[in-house]
């Protein structure tokens, strides 16, 4: 059976949840635990892609080897796309939205975790999709060409974007069901044992308190505002 290759481009400045919260899940795909009904990609490879082959630090200062470079990488299956505070200078990183674009449009499944969703956009991928991002910026998409859908997990067609940094990990275990069905995705999510309990219901602005949505939007005022300024930049005629 021929290799079933999983992408996650990573750059400086990735949130490293963003990445290694679906990787964790869709790398577990080539290695199912021994089940009556055998994943049907056991081949898979994959591939950490980044500009160079030299560390990657992510917004909280973990560092990253890539695998691959954008001319090394191979056709990819499914690529994923992380976000992070890093996003604008990705934006302008024509090299890396490039990679993405050419990327997008021949794998058989377009993923973006969080603001990881504008890298797609900003690639031509989500024009007249149905998508989803981080709640604190989903008022952006439209500025991509996207039509917002409220839900942790959006699908249009071939590509699927996911909410806030966790909401990777529900998007990956969805495609390994897909891609392998719902007793390697079972067996899998009870391998890593995800059984989320936390200590507060406050994951979501409609159950978050007024005081907590109050913090996380100031916080995110200025990544919000420089986010909307590149968008619009590129949005700009004659910008490629």
């Amino acid at each position: 059976m021929s290799d079933f290759n999983l992408g996650f481009v990573i750059f400086p400045g990735i949130t490293q949840l963003d990445f290694t919260g679906p990787f964790e899940v869709l790398s577990r795909l080539g290695t199912p635990p021994s089940l009556s009904v055998p994943s049907k990609f056991p081949d898979v490879k994959t591939h950490v892609v980044a500009k160079t082959l030299q560390p990657v630090s992510s917004d909280r200062g973990l560092a990253f080897l890539p695998t691959d470079t954008f001319e090394t990488c191979p056709a990819l299956d499914l690529l994923c796309v992380p976000g992070g505070s890093g996003l604008m200078e990705a934006l302008a990183d024509s090299e890396l939205v490039d990679f993405v674009g050419r990327q997008g449009r021949q794998a058989t499944y377009v993923t973006s975790v969080c603001i990881g969703a504008f890298l797609l956009g900003a690639a031509g991928l989500l024009k007249g999709r149905r998508a989803t991002t981080h709640w604190a910026y989903v008022d952006l998409l439209p500025l991509v060409g996207a039509i917002h859908e409220e839900g942790r997990i959006v699908r249009d067609g071939n590509v699927v974007t996911s909410g806030g940094v966790t909401a990777g990990i529900d998007f990956a275990f969805s495609v390994v069901a897909e891609v392998a069905g719902p007793e390697v995705a079972q067996a899998i999510q009870l391998g890593i044992e995800y059984d989320p309990s936390p200590p507060f219901d406050a994951g979501h602005p409609d159950k978050a308190s007024a005081a907590a949505t109050s913090l996380m939007v100031q916080r995110n005022e200025s990544s919000h505002t420089a986010i909307r300024k590149a968008l619009e930049k590129r949005a700009a005629p004659g910008v490629p």
